[in-house]
């Protein structure tokens, strides 16, 4: 596969490997909640390249849907690198403004995006799916980064949305587009078949959940006059050759057998399409001598659909009124929002104030939270800007019932002042707001967290920037075991911190030099920790005063601390 070569690639492309996890401190006086949680939603302020390090530990492998507006590399934007590399190179660009005028621009915007996106990746669940929004500038280049970091057989689509409706003057043709480029974590090709998912009677393909395209309703007729309402018929075969949706199907009325034809399977598998049949699902043309096609219903809308390319509206009905469509259905799938819309809910939100500059609509995050999450996902959001992602969440959960989790992560200074704001205002409620739900209050938490110092081992030996127990816990359970940690199962008074797949894991620590020192694993603590459950115990300690025969028959790991960082082998 070719790839894309970039100044500082080859100091960057590990470079996620290298940052060190940082202390996640919270703030309880900038949080809207009683009690302040990495479980809660959360605003993180600080820069997102160590946030999303930090983050790893407790939501790693977690997060269903990952939506990023980063800066476009505009020459504009004025925005900053700040990776801090380990390259004589790059440790020039620190701290500089990238402007029209820097030659290297693009070289800089890739270096700052690829250790960040395999952070991200690190984060997505297995079924998850990042959204990236971007204009021309650099979608090519993000494409092929995508592709290589993600992998191409990953990639699932660009879609081509209407950001602006208002003509430019000053350029030789009037841009009204933005992409929003679109890729799986995990697109293997035998999950692109249909299927229903276990949340919801859905159809879904990996990662995504689409609803049907709303205009398309004269197309459902009811000709039979079945029960469940208009439908329309599709073909029952799809692109592809697989061997499990590849069999034989007999027309039950002339007893003539069919195959996928060349170059295609089954939709289903076979016991699948039994359901179909038994379900009077599957139909064999108007006189009943074709093939198989499949009974899609239009009161059926959350259990079939497809995608657009274009996300090119924002809702209006004047091209629908002579229609015989659900309005409202049509406004709400539809409308995608266009940033002007954006800056105007923005403005209403903060009393008519101009707060920042291009802010997207609630309702493209909202189309892509429908596309691609269901009710109890976590929707990570790393370049948060004025807090869109986390007002969509919100937004959503109110009108499905959902109980969706945000994580922003922003690194400007008003993270406090503009983002979380924001979110504490439509929580609370907007008096002024147009919107019902928004005037009223949309309800929720949010937990305000902001980067600590690193978390260095060595720094124990000298008793500074020592972590808090809970912290600590979570590095030490992370790096010993890659698995997720979980702050409610911690019994810091016998020192349990959590259970792995293969460990049931103890820390004995105190942030303090002089406790570290006096404080070891002895015999009778050994001895009191509550019976092992059928796996070996890894227990982290300063120092051991017991051998390694009775710790052995104890199933006890020992792990010295802050000397060894005990690493799982798999």
């Amino acid at each position: 596969m070719p790839t894309l070569h970039f100044k500082g690639k080859t100091f960057i492309q590990n470079h996620h490997l290298a940052v060190k996890y940082h202390q996640l401190v919270p703030r309880k006086d900038l949080s809207l909640t009683e009690n302040v949680s990495l479980s809660d939603n959360l605003i993180i302020h600080g820069d997102n390249l160590l946030a999303l390090k930090a983050l790893l530990p407790t939501y790693g492998g977690r997060v269903k849907c990952v939506c990023i507006d980063p800066p476009y590399n505009t020459g504009n934007e004025n925005w900053v690198y700040n990776d801090n590399v380990n390259s004589p190179m790059m440790q020039e660009w620190l701290g500089k403004v990238v402007d029209k005028d820097d030659l290297t621009r693009h070289d800089k915007w890739l270096c700052m995006m690829m250790p960040k996106l395999k952070l991200l990746r690190e984060l997505l669940s297995a079924d998850g799916a990042i959204f990236i929004t971007l204009d021309d500038t650099e979608i090519h280049r993000c494409k092929m980064l995508m592709d290589e970091i993600f992998d191409e057989n990953n990639f699932v689509i660009n879609i081509v949305w209407q950001a602006r409706k208002s003509v430019q003057n000053d350029t030789d043709i009037s841009l009204s587009h933005n992409h929003i480029l679109v890729y799986a974590k995990n697109r293997r090709i035998e999950e692109r078949r249909l299927k229903k998912s276990n949340e919801a009677q859905w159809y879904s393909l990996p990662g995504f959940v689409f609803y049907p395209l709303m205009l398309q309703k004269s197309k459902f007729l009811n000709p039979d006059n079945d029960p469940r309402g208009p439908w329309k018929a599709d073909p029952f075969d799809a692109p592809g050759v697989r061997k499990n949706l590849e069999y034989d199907i007999i027309n039950p009325n002339t007893g003539e057998v069919f195959n996928p034809p060349l170059g295609r399977h089954w939709r289903t598998e076979e016991k699948n399409y039994i359901d179909f049949l038994n379900d009077n699902r599957i139909l064999f043309g108007k006189q009943g001598k074709s093939g198989p096609q499949l009974k899609v219903f239009w009161d059926e809308k959350k259990e079939y659909g497809e995608i657009e390319t274009s996300w090119w509206g924002d809702g209006s009905m004047e091209s629908y009124l002579e229609n015989e469509i659900d309005i409202e259905m049509v406004e709400k799938f539809t409308n995608y929002g266009t940033t002007t819309k954006g800056s105007q809910l923005l403005q209403q939100i903060f009393d008519g104030q101009k707060k920042f500059e291009n802010p997207k609509p609630i309702e493209l995050i909202k189309h892509i939270l429908i596309s691609a999450s269901a009710k109890n996902s976590i929707i990570l959001d790393s370049f948060a800007g004025s807090g869109t992602t986390a007002h969509a969440v919100l937004d959503q959960n109110k009108e499905d019932g959902g109980n969706r989790k945000f994580i922003l992560v922003e690194c400007e200074d008003y993270a406090n002042t503009i983002t979380a704001e924001r979110v504490r205002r439509v929580i609370k409620g907007v008096p002024t707001a147009k919107n019902e739900n928004l005037r009223n209050g949309l309800g929720g938490t949010f937990s305000f967290f902001e980067l600590g110092d690193p978390i260095e081992i060595d720094s124990l030996l000298k008793g500074e920037n020592m972590p808090s127990y809970t912290e600590f816990a979570r590095y030490l359970f992370y790096t010993a075991t890659g698995e997720e940690f979980d702050e409610s199962k911690v019994v810091e008074d016998n020192g349990y911190i959590g259970e792995s797949r293969n460990y049931e894991i103890y820390l004995f620590y105190k942030p303090d030099i002089e406790w570290l020192k006096k404080n070891a694993l002895t015999l009778d603590i050994a001895r009191s920790l509550p019976s092992a459950k059928g796996k070996q115990r890894l227990v982290f300690a300063p120092a051991k005063y017991i051998d390694d025969q009775t710790l052995q028959e104890l199933r006890i790991d020992f792990c010295q601390l802050p000397y060894e960082i005990y690493r799982m082998k798999k």
